[in-house]
């Protein structure tokens, strides 16, 4: 049996204007196979977890570029719990220090991709993450 196409949301959150890094991770997974939804510039956490459960995707992927991750992510993640929307997966891209991502982590995010990481471990990082939860 076929498994159906993994789904992920691409979301931008917070005043950040760069979109390019977001846009070739799209079209890098697009092109793996999976089904991907970019949500556009400038979400709320709340647009972007609405959108992930409407669309009912496996994989809710942050990017940031703007210093807001330690104020969104737990935004998204008391969003996510209130929704019932606990076994989404949360992953992070873009750039920040490196305390940062072991707090997001903390947090619960399961994967944080910078700005350097090679294309193919993103896609292999979110096929397995997928992997690992297993069917809803």
């Amino acid at each position: 049996m076929d498994h159906p196409p993994i789904r992920v949301l691409l979301a931008k959150v917070g005043l950040d204007g760069h979109d390019r890094g977001v846009k070739v991770v799209a079209r890098t997974l697009r092109d793996a196979g999976m089904d991907v939804i970019y949500s556009g510039l400038h979400r709320t956490a709340d647009e972007v977890v609405n959108t992930a459960i409407q669309e009912d995707v496996d994989v809710l992927g942050v990017s940031l570029l703007s210093g807001v991750q330690l104020t969104v992510f737990p935004k998204i993640f008391r969003m996510l719990e209130e929704k019932g929307a606990h076994d989404l997966i949360v992953i992070a891209g873009g750039v920040m220090p490196e305390e940062d991502v072991e707090a997001i982590q903390k947090m619960g995010v399961k994967k944080v991709l910078l700005q350097d990481t090679p294309p193919q471990e993103i896609i292999d990082s979110i096929r397995r993450l997928v992997a690992e939860r297993g069917a809803r």
